[in-house]
C-alpha cells in the first residue's frame, strides 16, 4: 500500500470519541448542576444533625440511673460543652453538667456513658483528654 492510498483510506474512516462533538459544554453544565445538588443535600444533612448523640450504653445508663436530660437546659449545656471541647481539639472529654457527668467522644459527637452525682465519689475517669464544666 502506497502512502497516498493509506491517506485516502484514513480520511474515509470516521473516528469517534467518548464525547460527541459539540456537547462538551452541555455535559459540564450537567455535572456542575449535579455537584450543586449534592452540596445542597450534604449541607441539609449536616444541618439536620444537631447536637450530640447517645450510644446504646449511654441510653441504658440514662434509664437505669434515672437521669433526665430533658429537664431544664441540660441537653443544651451538654452540647455547648462538647462544642467547647471540640474547639480546643479534644477527642475524649468529661463534661460536667450540674450534678451529672458525661463521658463524650468528641470526634464522634456521641455520649459514651453518664454518671449521676451519687456515683461520682471515688470514680476515676480514664482515657479522657479534657474536662469541661458547664
Amino acid at each position: 500500500m502506497l502512502i497516498s492510498e493509506y491517506l485516502a483510506l484514513r480520511n474515509q474512516i470516521s473516528v469517534t470519541t467518548g464525547n460527541p462533538i459539540g456537547t462538551g459544554n452541555v455535559m459540564r453544565q450537567e455535572v456542575t448542576e449535579q455537584e450543586g445538588s449534592f452540596a445542597e443535600a450534604l449541607q441539609q444533612k449536616l444541618a439536620e444533625k444537631q447536637g450530640v448523640g447517645f450510644s446504646k450504653h449511654a441510653m441504658q445508663r440514662l434509664s437505669e440511673r434515672s437521669i433526665d436530660i430533658t429537664e431544664g437546659d441540660t441537653l443544651e449545656r451538654l452540647n455547648k460543652g462538647v462544642e467547647i471541647a471540640a474547639d480546643k481539639g479534644s477527642s475524649e472529654t468529661l463534661v460536667l453538667v450540674d450534678r451529672n457527668a458525661f463521658v463524650v467522644s468528641v470526634k464522634n459527637n456521641k455520649v459514651i456513658t453518664t454518671i449521676p452525682q451519687e456515683e461520682l465519689l471515688g470514680n476515676i475517669f480514664t482515657n479522657i483528654d479534657s474536662t469541661v464544666i458547664v
